[in-house]
């Protein structure tokens, strides 16, 4: 090798050196960003309780109503059956 392809190498290493020590505060700010921005806000334990407390009352609110249209509907298919059945009963 010459003294010019010693010089080429040594200017690449050099150049990659450097390049890599002037990008790599960028790319850490670039990343904190990046990672910044896909946090969620801060709620508070507090706020939290809170809406924890909000929703077991609507699913309770909402289990009386679901167990208010299965009782409905149980008396509905009692009436039914018994319907058909006195509906039988004649036409014998």
């Amino acid at each position: 090798m010459s003294i010019h392809e010693y010089l080429a190498v040594a200017f690449a290493f050099s150049a990659l050196f450097v390049g890599a020590k002037l990008l790599t505060p960028l790319v850490r700010a670039f990343a904190k960003r990046v990672e910044a921005r896909g946090q969620p806000a801060g709620i508070s334990s507090a706020d939290v309780g809170a809406r924890l407390e909000r929703m077991e009352q609507a699913i309770d609110a909402v289990a009386i109503e679901v167990e208010r249209i299965s009782e409905g509907q149980r008396f509905a298919t009692r009436l039914l059956s018994e319907r058909a059945r006195s509906h039988a009963d004649r036409t014998e």
